[in-house]
C-alpha cells in the first residue's frame, strides 16, 4: 500500500468515525456534515505535510469539528458521566496521538473511543 493510499484510508476512517459520533447524538444535520468535510480537507493537507502524523488523523478532526460546533452551536459531545454541575464537552484524549477515546476531563472516565458513542 503506498502513502496516498494511507493517507485516503485515514482520511475516511476519521470521516466515518466523526459521523458516527455525530449520528449517535443525533447532531448529524447537513451543515455539520459539511463541518467533517472542511475538517478532512484541511487535515488532508496537514498529514500531506507530515505524513508521520496520519495515526492522528482521526483524533484531529473530532476536535476540528468539536472546535467548530462550539463556535456555532455549543458544546458537543456533552458529557453523560457527570450528572450535576455545568455540563460540560467530552475531551478528545491524546490530543494529538494515536486510537483517540472521548474522556470526562473532569472524572477522568474514558467513556468511548473516537466512532463509539452511543
Amino acid at each position: 500500500m503506498d502513502d496516498i493510499d494511507t493517507v485516503e484510508q485515514a482520511l475516511h476512517t476519521a470521516r466515518a468515525l466523526v459521523l458516527a459520533d455525530l449520528a449517535a447524538r443525533e447532531v448529524a444535520a447537513a451543515e455539520v456534515v459539511s463541518m467533517v468535510e472542511d475538517s478532512v480537507t484541511h487535515r488532508r493537507w496537514w498529514v500531506e505535510q507530515w505524513p508521520e502524523g496520519v495515526a492522528y488523523v482521526a483524533g484531529l478532526v473530532a476536535q476540528d469539528v468539536q472546535d467548530a460546533l462550539l463556535e456555532r452551536y455549543g458544546r458537543w459531545p456533552l458529557c453523560p458521566v457527570c450528572s450535576s454541575g455545568d455540563p460540560h464537552a467530552l475531551d478528545v484524549e491524546p490530543e494529538l496521538g494515536p486510537d483517540p477515546h472521548w474522556v470526562c476531563g473532569e472524572q477522568g472516565v474514558v467513556v468511548a473511543p473516537v466512532g463509539g458513542l452511543r
